[in-house]
């Protein structure tokens, strides 16, 4: 049944950012800061509006391809573009130091998650998106990534198989009614960790798997008897008053083979980041302190970011200030898009419904 107003009407539904998907053949994790003028700050308001616009103009010319950009705000950024309200949960990524363990916080104001069954149309987007920022931004890192084989990390273990689906994923990821005024939003924190794989690939399949807490080739996780307290799925177990609290996954995998470079670029979603955050101070300190997750023996995390994924009923409450038209991009095949705010200073994105959502 549809929720009403003061007034006795009904209340339209929350679109959501479209979070919930399968693991795509190919991603990019573009983050970027926002320069501190107000004609930047500007330009980041006015790409919430046009970035539906962009991701239909895009993924219309394949729409088996599945197209999708998730749009997330920092906690400095947020009080730049939109100040009060405010997430209730919003902060900067809190770095954890464990000895030789270190979960670093990197600089970041903006996080555009993009997904499809084609890199083609990830780099499009990509491209029509910083040239709709035009010169308001800076880029702190660019990560395009790849599905590996079936849904593996280079480490060679499944990764995600203890994903949240449908109405349990709905509920790990969204929030309701916490904090009324953002209902339909989440939390993400992203890290890139760096993977010595001459070492990893130096132990045992049984050592990897213990570590792990699951068989390589069979991704059956290990019964209890067996498993050790420090290994990785069991550190990540989350639980409050007697229930599992879970995240939703969509790591990818990158790398330069050449360089030497092998990586997964860690994103996971939630409705409060205080289930992750727990999950990172296990793996780093340790459950109890110093029985710490064994992969960060061969995996180094180089960034860290958090931020408030709003959902585009918000979004299409924001109006940018109207704006002369941005510059057009044009790629190789000769395709334009106009970045910048509609001329009459709207959200310029008309109905939210040519974009897919978790509806």
């Amino acid at each position: 049944m549809p929720s009403s107003d003061a007034n006795g009407g009904a209340k339209p539904a929350i679109v959501r950012q479209a979070v919930i998907q399968p693991l795509r053949r190919a991603a990019i994790f573009l983050v970027v800061s926002i320069n501190p003028d107000p004609a930047s700050e500007d330009a980041a308001r006015a790409i919430f509006a046009d970035l539906s616009k962009l991701i239909r103009a895009v993924g219309f010319r394949e729409p088996d391809a599945q197209l999708t950009c998730v749009l997330g705000v920092g906690s400095d950024a947020w009080s730049r573009l939109f100040g009060s309200p405010r997430p209730a949960e919003l902060h900067p990524f809190k770095e954890i130091i464990a000895g030789p363990r270190h979960a670093v916080a990197t600089p970041g104001d903006l996080i555009f998650h993009i997904r499809a069954e084609r890199e083609d149309l990830c780099f499009e987007l990509e491209t029509q998106i910083l040239a709709s920022l035009g010169e308001a931004i800076s880029i702190e890192d660019e990560v395009p990534a790849f599905r590996y084989f079936d849904n593996r990390d280079l480490l060679g273990f499944v990764d995600g198989t203890e994903n949240p689906v449908e109405d349990e994923a709905t509920e790990a990821v969204f929030m309701v009614d916490e904090d009324p005024p953002f209902a339909g939003g989440s939390y993400v924190i992203v890290q890139k960790y760096l993977h010595d794989l001459a070492a990893w690939n130096a132990l045992s399949t049984e050592t990897q798997e213990k570590i792990v807490g699951r068989t390589k080739l069979s991704d059956i996780e290990l019964d209890d008897s067996v498993k050790p307290t420090s290994a990785h799925n069991a550190l990540t177990t989350i639980e409050e008053n007697g229930v599992e609290k879970k995240i939703f996954r969509a790591n990818g995998a990158f790398g330069q083979p050449a360089k030497g470079e092998f990586g997964t670029y860690f994103i996971g979603y939630a409705r409060s980041p205080r289930i992750t955050e727990q999950m990172l101070q296990n793996m780093f300190v340790g459950r109890p302190p110093g029985n710490y997750d064994r992969l960060l023996d061969i995996s180094r995390a180089l960034t860290g970011t958090l931020f408030f994924v709003p959902s585009f009923t918000f979004l299409d409450s924001v109006t940018p200030p109207a704006a002369a038209p941005a510059a057009v991009a044009e790629t190789s095949n000769g395709s334009s898009s106009r970045g910048g705010a509609a001329s009459d200073g709207s959200l310029g994105i008309g109905s939210l419904k040519g974009l897919a959502s978790d509806e």
